[in-house]
């Protein structure tokens, strides 16, 4: 069975980021967000984002509110942020492969890979 998960790692503190708002998105749909979220103390979802037949192949989009994380953390961000949401848009090509999307943050960058 197919799922989608994600991991959010502060690269400014070396912690997980916990309590980030995350939207996920399916592009070229209008609407509402599949699926909204906030990180966990480890910096993942209590659950996967999809999963089983909820998840199909596509291009989709997963925002993350990085701007308001490191603001309730009492970081002196600029006005604006350099970053505030972060946007990945990536696609998912077989419905039964497991795609796992990690993002290592700070204020000033990001990173990510099709993770395991």
């Amino acid at each position: 069975m197919g799922k989608l998960t994600t991991h959010i790692l502060d690269t400014s503190f070396g912690k997980p980021a916990a309590g980030v708002y995350i939207e996920l998105h399916r592009c070229g749909s209008a609407g509402a967000a599949l699926v909204t979220a906030r990180s966990n103390a480890d910096g993942r979802c209590d659950q996967p984002l999809l999963e089983g037949d909820a998840l199909s192949p596509g291009e989709y989009e997963l925002t993350f509110h990085i701007g308001d994380y490191f603001r309730a953390l009492g970081v002196d961000l600029p006005d604006p942020p350099f970053l505030d949401k972060v946007v990945i848009r990536f696609g998912i090509a077989q419905a039964n492969a497991h795609y796992h999307v990690p993002l290592l943050v700070s204020p000033w960058g990001y990173s990510t890979y099709r993770g395991s």
